[in-house]
């Protein structure tokens, strides 16, 4: 698991100004944004692989067009770094093509796809797709290019400034997550995601992707020591609760669910530690979508409580 990384202003300004000229060119079109009219207008090509299927993979490979003769020379380099990097998508920039594992679930089609799109239209991107056959990408780098493509995939996603405005006047909670959700046609987490964006920019805000915190339901390969898929952090959270652990808040959100198979599992007042030790009053609450469960904690107030050991 790792936190997930705040981009810097002049960063998140210079990739808001692609994605508004794309929407822009879509004559700033109303939710749910169809992504195929942003290939359309990008002159993206869209193709799909399956690396359990060989005879696919070839025919995959034989549409890669201008600039990938070294893969139609050597097709065992695509299988490789499918399989050694376990890619679910790629963005080639030579023939401008968005591949994408036909093998993952549906549900995680749609913000696949706007992460290659993220890719294709940040430039300084365009050296790293596919340039390094021996996977040399610093770590690092390879977070920071990574972040920079779910920060224009969820601006692309969720159409800039209309969902911030939405999203900001309604109050946080999984019912108007729901809303928010139908509302731009994405999935709960990467709605998740976006509305903690918002709603923390000033006020702490944290969520959490994880399996079913309830011991009784915690898969065979659970790791106690990484609870979590994703800690996401609001702007305000990461400024003042940056050295907070993820078992941390975990074993906080173990106590109050309880072990049903899916819906609200709960809900409580939860003690967090500042950077400076001082602690404070969360509303905690998680909801269970059966494959995965979000939580979401929102700022309450400063407390006089120690936090629990």
């Amino acid at each position: 698991m790792a936190k997930n990384v705040i981009l810097k202003p002049r960063v998140q300004a210079d990739i808001d100004e692609r994605i508004a000229r794309v929407h822009k060119g879509l004559g700033n079109p109303e939710p749910p944004l169809k992504l195929e009219t942003v290939r359309e207008l990008l002159k993206l090509d869209f193709s799909y692989y399956t690396a359990d299927d060989p005879g696919m993979m070839r025919e995959t490979i034989s549409r890669i067009k201008v600039g990938a003769q070294r893969l139609l020379n050597e097709p065992t380099l695509f299988l490789e770094a499918v399989r050694k990097l376990d890619l679910r998508a790629l963005y080639i920039p030579d023939g401008r093509q968005i591949l994408l594992d036909k093998d993952q679930p549906p549900l995680k089609h749609r913000w696949t796809e706007a992460h290659e799109i993220g890719h294709s239209v940040i430039p300084w991107h365009e050296a790293s797709m596919m340039g390094d056959i021996d996977y040399t990408l610093a770590p690092a780098c390879h977070d920071k290019l990574e972040a920079e493509a779910n920060y224009a995939a969820g601006r692309l996603l969720f159409l800039g400034d209309r969902f911030i405005e939405e999203c900001a006047s309604v109050a946080p909670g999984f019912d108007t997550l729901k809303q928010l959700k139908d509302r731009f046609g994405n999935t709960f987490s990467t709605t998740l995601w976006r509305s903690i964006m918002v709603w923390g920019r000033e006020t702490p805000v944290v969520g959490l992707i994880t399996g079913h915190p309830h011991p009784d339901r915690w898969a065979d390969d659970f790791d106690r020591a990484a609870p979590c898929k994703h800690l996401i952090q609001s702007p305000a959270f990461a400024r003042r609760f940056s050295r907070i652990k993820e078992t941390t808040i975990f074993d906080d959100i173990v106590a109050y669910c309880s072990a049903k198979k899916g819906g609200p599992l709960g809900g409580d007042a939860v003690v967090l530690s500042d950077d400076n030790g001082d602690s404070h009053v969360f509303a905690f609450e998680s909801f269970s979508f059966h494959h995965q469960t979000l939580t979401l904690g929102v700022y309450e107030s400063v407390t006089s409580s120690p936090v629990r050991s």
